[in-house]
């Protein structure tokens, strides 16, 4: 079976009415955990019936499966209208790093536990779908910045993507911030210059010190 047309199947069949309920089910995840919240606990908390539930799906694994396909897509929509608006490289992989950067902000290590010690399957499916496609931004991103001389000519383009997928890994590890004695928002800014820096020319870390106030103050106000 194709997973990929079969999940957005099922998700545009009942689409008006099901993908609220997928926003208000992230919520509770967000909140009480997976493993905490089973499907009639599902229910109740949308005040639904359980066999409304599973008008939509087979079971809570699908369920799983489904609020991931769900957020791979508004994920690439998202980070495709980033990649496709009228703004500089640096620009662009600022907001796309904005955008990973708010998401993994906001994520629960506890369920990212939950996810690689009872979904694993699930999980790598969605974590290798997603590396994949923030590659290919990074790869088009390194491509027009070249071209508009923002970024060095002899950058190695693999091991650029390579390092800064590490470093995306890396942020999502919540003792990171522990062990360096950081805040995160201090390790995303300390990452996303040193990236800048590593790959840019004097015109890119030019461009770059002209905006790096305003990144800051957007870090110093989202953390308020």
């Amino acid at each position: 079976m194709d997973t990929e047309n079969y999940m957005e199947d099922q998700l545009n069949i009942h689409a008006e009415q099901f993908k609220p309920m997928l926003e208000q089910i992230k919520e509770l995840f967000f909140e009480f955990g997976i493993k905490n919240l089973n499907m009639d606990d599902i229910s109740r908390k949308l005040g639904i019936s359980k066999k409304t539930l599973y008008r939509f799906v087979k079971s809570k694994e699908d369920l799983i499966e489904q609020l991931f396909y769900y957020e791979q897509q508004k994920w690439v929509e998202v980070s495709t209208r980033i990649a496709n608006e009228k703004v500089n490289a640096i620009e662009k992989l600022f907001n796309v790093s904005l955008l990973l950067y708010e998401e993994m902000k906001r994520f629960n290590p506890m369920i990212m536990f939950e996810l690689r010690k009872y979904y694993e399957q699930l999980f790598n499916l969605h974590r290798a779908q997603k590396l994949a496609h923030v590659s290919k931004l990074m790869h088009l991103n390194l491509e027009q910045g070249i071209a508009e001389g923002l970024y060095r000519q002899d950058v190695n383009q693999e091991a650029v993507v390579a390092i800064y997928m590490n470093y995306l890994a890396e942020m999502h590890n919540s003792e990171l911030c522990k062990i360096a004695a950081v805040t995160f928002d201090e390790l995303f800014s300390i990452m996303f210059e040193n990236h800048i820096r590593a790959i840019s020319t004097p015109d890119g870390v030019a461009y770059f010190e002209n905006r790096k106030k305003e990144i800051s103050e957007y870090l110093s106000n989202n953390n308020n």
